[in-house]
């Protein structure tokens, strides 16, 4: 059983940075694949970045490569979505999520999610 709780969403302006927090419960962090995911209002959950559990796996959406980083800390069972230059268009609820196995685009392959954090950017 793994518990998310992520933490560092607010409101901002166009092309601002944020960074988000996932602290994970449970003394085999490393074994998980982790992921954000964001939902939209009236849009699909979608995939942002994921990271394997050593972290020599990362997977980006195309319209967050170059300007979103996704980075982990295994000795503080934390992922972090750094993100910069942020858009209008990124506005959404920000999730967090684990699962074992590879890194996932589908939301279906990921067994534990977090309770969401809201991003808004305004132009």
């Amino acid at each position: 059983q793994v518990q998310l709780v992520e933490s560092g969403g607010g409101l901002v302006e166009a092309g601002d940075s944020l960074r988000l927090s996932c602290a994970a419960s449970g003394r085999t962090f490393s074994v998980y694949v982790m992921a954000w995911f964001r939902q939209a209002p009236g849009k699909d959950r979608e995939l942002v970045a994921g990271i394997s559990g050593s972290g020599g796996g990362i997977k980006y959406a195309a319209s967050v490569k170059g300007r979103f980083t996704i980075t982990r800390d295994n000795g503080k069972n934390t992922v972090y979505l750094q993100m910069n230059s942020l858009k209008p268009e990124d506005t959404a609820v920000y999730y967090c999520a684990a699962h074992l196995g590879a890194v996932a685009t589908h939301r279906d392959e990921y067994e534990y999610w977090g309770q969401g954090t809201q991003v808004t950017v305004s132009s």
